[in-house]
């Protein structure tokens, strides 16, 4: 459930980035680059520190969380570079 979550929080986060993104765009038509560029060092961050906290308070070796890294950073990062090569 807390994938789950951590997923649509993912999702939520990137459709603020480019709704803030298409706003600025008409003045600033790198805008969609910059917040795609942001979105991924930013959830990169939030999954490394899910992962941190995943090792050293709830016990989980380093292999058992990091393909839970991948998918909660992938999925989301895919789709923000998917959305911005397609259709914005």
């Amino acid at each position: 459930m807390r994938t789950t979550l951590f997923l649509l929080a993912g999702i939520l986060l990137l459709a603020a980035f480019l709704i803030l993104a298409r706003l600025f765009s008409t003045n600033y038509p790198s805008a969609t680059n910059w917040a795609t560029a942001l979105f991924v060092v930013f959830w990169f961050a939030i999954t490394g520190a899910n992962m941190w906290v995943g090792v050293n308070k709830a016990g989980y070796s380093p292999s058992e969380e990091f393909p839970i890294l991948l998918l909660l950073f992938g999925l989301p990062t895919v789709l923000a570079v998917l959305l911005r090569w397609k259709v914005l």
